[in-house]
């Protein structure tokens, strides 16, 4: 069985605090997701999660803004990491 493919991880400051982006290509959908990536996009600062996109089996494709927990609609890995900074640039002052 083919194993999971890394393609992407970067992890660096940004504003007052650190972003770390990390997506893999799967064999096989993480359920209830449809496509072959596994990923997880977080911006924090001061250890508290101010942006966070992420798909975990059970759960599917969400996003974290703050404190609440939203539905993501998944279409390519571009768009994900696009709407990513986008919150991100909305969340920082």
């Amino acid at each position: 069985m083919p194993s999971a493919t890394r393609v992407l991880h970067e992890k660096f400051a940004f504003g007052a605090g650190v972003v770390e982006l990390i997506v893999w290509q799967v064999p096989k959908p993480v359920p209830p997701s449809e496509h072959p990536f596994k990923y997880r996009m977080v911006y924090l600062v001061g250890g508290a999660r101010i942006v966070g996109y992420d798909n975990e089996r059970g759960k599917g494709d969400h996003k974290h803004l703050g404190g609440d927990e939203q539905g993501y609609t998944f279409t390519d890995v571009a768009t994900l990491i696009g709407d990513f900074w986008n919150d991100v640039k909305r969340a920082t002052p």
